[in-house]
C-alpha cells in the first residue's frame, strides 16, 4: 500500500509520500514514489505514484524515454512534458500512458489475480501559466485541485485526512503545509503498517520552476519522533479543554 499527498497553496505546492510498497510478515520493500521532471527551464513537474509498482515504473520509464527522444531529435511531439503548453495536457498525457501500460499487461495480471491499476498525482507549473495539481485516475482521466479542495491523496488516505481537513488552508506557508503533510504521513503509519518510512517531502514555490527543498526522513529520524510527541501532547491538551458534560458541571457545584 501507499500514501501520497499533493497540496495546492497560494504560494506553491507541497508533496509528500511514503516509500513502502509491500508489507507482510516476512517481506517489506521500499521504493521512492516521488519523481521530478524538468525538461526545460520554464517548466517543472512532480509526480507521485500509487498502485501496481510495475505499472508505475513503466509509466515513469515511458515518460523519460519520450523526453529523451524529444531532446535528441529537437522535435516536439505535441503531447509530452517537454512540449505541452498547459498542465492539464500533461495530466492527460500521463493518463494515456498509464492506460496503455495497463492494457498491455491487464490480461496476464488478471489471470494471476493482480490488478494493473495505478493512480498518480501530478503537480507543477509551465511558463507563466498558474501552478496546479491533478489526480490522474487509472482510467486515464484527471481531476484538478481547487482552493475549495486544495489537497489530493492517493493510496491509504483515510487515516491521514483529519489533520488536513481540520488545520489545512490554502494560505498556509509552504513550510507549515509541509509539516502538516508529514504529520499526516506519520499518523497514517501509526494506524496502518502498510504505509511506512522513509517519508519524502518536496516543496515547489510558485513561479520558481524549481524544487526548493526535497527531504527524506528515515524511520529513526529524530524529527519524526519529535513531531508525533508534539502532536500527541497537543491532542491530549485539547481533550482536557473540551466542554464538560452536564453531570460533570453538577458534580463541580455539589
Amino acid at each position: 500500500m501507499t500514501y501520497c499527498i499533493g497540496y495546492w497553496l497560494e504560494k506553491g505546492l507541497v508533496f509528500a509520500s511514503d516509500s513502502r510498497t509491500n508489507a507482510g510478515v516476512d517481506y517489506i520493500s521500499s521504493y521512492s514514489k516521488m519523481y521530478v521532471f524538468q525538461p526545460a527551464s520554464d517548466r517543472l513537474f512532480v509526480l507521485l505514484a500509487a498502485g501496481n509498482l510495475a505499472t508505475t515504473q513503466a509509466v515513469v520509464n515511458h515518460i523519460q524515454r519520450d523526453l529523451d527522444q524529444e531532446i535528441a531529435s529537437q522535435a516536439s511531439t505535441g503531447e509530452g512534458l517537454r512540449s505541452c503548453h498547459y498542465l492539464f495536457e500533461a495530466a492527460n498525457y500521463i493518463g494515456a500512458v498509464s492506460v496503455a501500460v495497463q492494457e498491455k499487461h491487464r490480461a496476464a495480471l488478471q489471470q494471476a489475480g493482480t490488478s494493473a491499476e495505478a493512480t498518480f498525482i501530478l503537480g507543477g507549473q509551465i511558463g507563466t501559466e498558474p501552478h496546479g495539481l491533478f489526480m490522474v485516475y487509472p482510467q486515464g482521466n484527471a481531476v484538478m485541485a481547487t482552493p475549495q479542495t486544495p489537497y489530493l491523496q492517493i493510496g491509504e488516505s483515510k487515516y491521514g485526512k483529519p489533520p488536513l481537513d481540520n488545520v489545512g488552508s490554502t494560505n498556509l506557508s509552504l513550510e507549515d503545509a509541509a509539516r502538516l503533510c508529514l504529520i499526516s504521513e506519520v499518523l497514517t503509519h501509526r494506524s496502518n503498517l502498510t504505509v511506512g518510512p522513509p517519508f519524502e517531502l518536496a516543496i515547489v514555490p510558485r513561479n520558481k520552476h524549481t524544487v526548493a527543498h526535497r527531504v527524506t526522513f528515515e524511520a529513526e529520524a529524530p524529527e519524526l519522533a519529535a513531531m508525533i510527541d508534539t502532536w500527541s501532547s497537543a491532542q491530549r491538551e485539547a481533550l482536557h479543554r473540551l466542554p464538560s458534560f452536564v453531570w460533570e458541571q453538577n458534580q463541580d457545584t455539589a
